[in-house]
């Protein structure tokens, strides 16, 4: 169950992705290519247009230092030359680590894994049959949050009840610190993404500036955007992994709250039933 639940979470991201980037690059080359056909059955320039051109043309004196007019590059690549491979590899990795513990804390905070139903019906029905060595085998040999916590109160119910409801108290809150501790992972990344975009911020603008203080050189505008085209787009790619991180954790964390406490009342109403059996200590 698990494994379907696996490749079926990260086939939803990987047809995510590979849309944006087939989107970006339809948007990079077919919509320029249309644009320049409609501006193409537009009626022509006037002639006098045309020779004021011309004559700017060859009065204007040509810039050897000034590259030579390219095609537009697609989205894809000029986010790219404007990460560079450092930042690349160090979003890419953010990204994969983020979309492995998204995957791995949506299945840890499913309502079966708290409190799958198919438990709760078997458990009642061998207590109302008087099979408590059944119930305990069942309970014991759940993964469940709730089979956890029935199988720790059930082996200390020998002890008394208030024993048991303890013991089922310390094996819950341990089972939320694991989950909280796992989900604190997201929030790790919420903080690290746009700290990285911070520090790709600053690099480019200083590779911008270092331009500018060089004695006896006057840069061109090409040359400063370079490190201006890095300093914004690491803040985007650094801001557009820290908000779904940070909206995911909050979402999730207040799941697992909600969750626990509903897991705490159905085993205590479960475990109510031995109340009246259990010896008193």
């Amino acid at each position: 169950m698990l494994r379907e639940l696996s490749q079926k979470y990260f086939g939803i991201v990987f047809t995510m992705l590979l849309a944006f980037f087939l989107a970006t690059e339809i948007t990079q080359t077919i919509v320029p290519s249309l644009q320049a056909t409609v501006l193409a059955q537009d009626e022509e320039p006037a002639e006098e247009k045309v020779a004021e051109e011309k004559v700017a043309e060859e009065v204007a004196p040509a810039d050897p230092a000034a590259p030579a007019q390219q095609p537009p590059e697609s989205m894809l690549k000029w986010t790219f030359k404007s990460l560079g491979w450092r930042y690349t590899i160090a979003f890419l990795g953010i990204s994969f680590a983020f979309v492995a513990l998204l995957i791995m804390n949506l299945l840890s905070v499913r309502r079966d894994a708290f409190v799958p139903q198919h438990l709760v019906d078997a458990f009642e029905a061998h207590c109302n049959e008087k099979k408590y060595q059944e119930a305990y085998e069942l309970a014991k040999n759940d993964e469940s949050f709730l089979g956890q916590m029935l199988s720790a109160g059930l082996a200390r119910l020998q002890q008394g009840y208030a024993q048991a409801i303890e013991g089922m108290q310390e094996v819950g809150e341990e089972e939320n610190m694991k989950l909280e501790h796992r989900l604190s992972y997201i929030a790790m990344v919420g903080t690290i993404a746009p700290m990285v975009g911070l520090l790709g911020t600053v690099d480019g603008m200083i590779m911008s500036f270092q331009k500018i203080a060089t004695p006896g050189s006057s840069p061109k505008p090409w040359e400063l955007a370079e490190g201006i085209s890095t300093a914004l787009v690491t803040t985007l790619i650094g801001l557009l992994l820290a908000i779904p991180a940070i909206m995911a954790f909050n979402i999730m964390k207040n799941r697992i709250a909600r969750l626990v406490l509903e897991t705490g009342i159905v085993g205590e109403n479960l475990m109510s039933r031995f109340e009246n059996v259990a010896p008193k200590k």
